[in-house]
């Protein structure tokens, strides 16, 4: 998430591209997703997942489309900075030497009045140009500080997410294997924080302590850097593809058998909130695409690409969500659906309850310091001054303490994850997925008109590209970060 142009990496197959953004958006947000639709009722679940999908793809065109108008911009300054060392290089030289020179070049180099006016390899997105680079291009000041003041609320939601999955989802597994259900999470039972579990430990307790071993094993990384290797990430999405669809089996096992006890309601406006924030959070991908598509080796139908892949996320939401809603009932889901398969009478096997369980342990485990480290650069880029450097206290300690410190807190004082996810897609996950790209792409083409004159064709221009959906889509965002804010107090309110 710096701020910089980085390495495009090892390029890969436009179909690996389309398993790794498929694998990028698929994630935590996933889990909590059927506990929302069940609160929320099938049909405006239905409508706002199916929605809220088609925007989140709008405004991944437009990412891509600043994406290939950042290039256009750096190839064009390389451009401009060639021909002034070419010029200096030929004013030394004698007239006829001169002549024969610049002959040469207008043979073997294009001409820029032409390059201007759209040559087709101008917009090609070979450079990868991060977030924080294209606001730094095209938004003020004022503007990239809220750029990164937004990346930054959004990173510490997630890590407060995290912080809070992994105990939440030892203490459900451990306490029900050592109280009277040794078979697993009891789904029927409402648990309280002030239950017992071991001995004199109540549940909240235990959790506390969970939570305080994660922080003292995976915290450290804060203070140093990790990068995500490609094994890790490999096991990572294998671990998460078996257990998604052990759980859509299992779930149409138990429906095709006669024992689904789901009977969701059409609608139920009181759960829209939570949904809303949900299904944000469940399709973000845009602060992630410069790394995930600049490395894709034919761009030629890039945009058809990120369409399929959003029809076969919106099918496989849709397929999880659905069956959870009918093969279990709406009181009876937890937050992390995956411990919903942890009692005996849904999984006999003890070895697949244990790995439903804890498969949340495992995968968000793999991502808290890599998403800890990011947040971190992104405080130390937001502070940066041309030519300073921080003081090795400030480096090393300052910036990984105020990383590190929130999240643990939010996540001792709560791990409710239906509103964590909730409350972090319905205000930071608004600002990324739909604010910065509308204003991105709106002063992108701008500058590129300025820059490159108006008949400049942009190869990666959204379908999308009038601009009315720029107003549409902020429009949206705004209508949206009203809905909730009053939704929520009007929910403190209520007598």
């Amino acid at each position: 998430m710096a701020g910089e142009i980085t390495e495009t990496g090892e390029l890969y197959s436009p179909y690996v591209g389309l398993v790794y953004m498929f694998n990028l958006i698929v994630g935590t947000g996933a889990l909590t997703m059927p506990k929302a639709f069940a609160s929320a009722g099938w049909l405006v679940s239905l409508f706002l997942l199916v929605f809220l999908g088609f925007m989140s793809f709008v405004t991944t065109t437009f990412v891509v489309e600043a994406m290939a108008a950042a290039n256009a911009q750096l190839r064009w300054k390389r451009m401009e900075n060639h021909q002034e060392d070419d010029d200096s290089s030929s004013a030394a030289s004698d007239s006829d030497s001169r002549v024969q020179d610049s002959y040469e070049r207008a043979e073997q180099r294009p001409i820029l009045s032409v390059q201007r006016r759209g040559s087709p390899n101008l917009f090609e997105i070979t450079d990868r140009v991060e977030m924080g680079q294209m606001a730094s291009m095209f938004f003020s000041k004022v503007g990239v500080n809220l750029f990164y003041f937004c990346i930054i609320i959004y990173l510490y939601g997630d890590l407060a997410i995290y912080a809070a999955a992994v105990p939440f989802s030892l203490m459900q597994v451990s306490c029900s294997a050592t109280g009277n259900d040794s078979c697993g999470v009891e789904a029927d039972t409402k648990h309280n924080d002030t239950d017992l579990c071991w001995g004199p430990l109540r549940r909240g307790d235990v959790y506390r302590v969970y939570l305080a071993v994660f922080t003292l094993l995976l915290g450290p990384f804060t203070f140093f850097d990790v990068q995500k290797t490609k094994y890790l990430q490999i096991l990572t999405s294998l671990m998460r593809w078996v257990a998604f669809a052990i759980m859509i089996v299992l779930a149409l096992v138990r429906i095709g058998r006669g024992r689904g006890e789901g009977h969701p309601p059409l609608a139920d406006l009181s759960g829209v909130r939570n949904l809303f924030g949900v299904c944000v959070y469940s399709f973000m991908c845009q602060h992630s695409l410069p790394s995930l598509l600049t490395p894709v080796s034919s761009k030629r139908h890039l945009t058809r690409l990120v369409l399929l892949d959003y029809v076969l996320i919106l099918a496989f939401y849709g397929l999880l969500s659905f069956t959870a809603i009918f093969s279990f009932r709406g009181d009876s889901l937890l937050d992390m659906y995956t411990l919903n398969f942890a009692s005996c009478d849904i999984v006999s096997v003890a070895a697949v309850r244990f790995f439903l369980g804890l498969f949340p342990v495992f995968t968000i485990s793999t991502n808290f310091p890599i998403i800890a480290v990011t947040l971190r650069n992104n405080w130390k880029t937001l502070f940066h001054r041309e030519g300073g450097t921080y003081p090795w206290v400030v480096d090393r300690v300052v910036f990984p303490t105020i990383t590190l410190v929130p999240p643990v807190l939010v996540a001792f004082c709560t791990h409710d994850l239906e509103s964590l996810v909730g409350i972090t897609g319905a205000y930071a996950g608004t600002g990324i997925q739909y604010v910065i790209p509308a204003f991105l792409v709106y002063l992108c083409r701008k500058d590129t008109q300025l820059a490159l004159g108006p008949r400049a064709a942009n190869k990666h221009r959204s379908p999308f590209h009038h601009t009315f959906w720029v107003g549409f889509v902020l429009l949206w965002a705004f209508s949206c970060f009203f809905f909730v804010t009053a939704n929520i107090i009007l929910s403190e309110t209520k007598i």
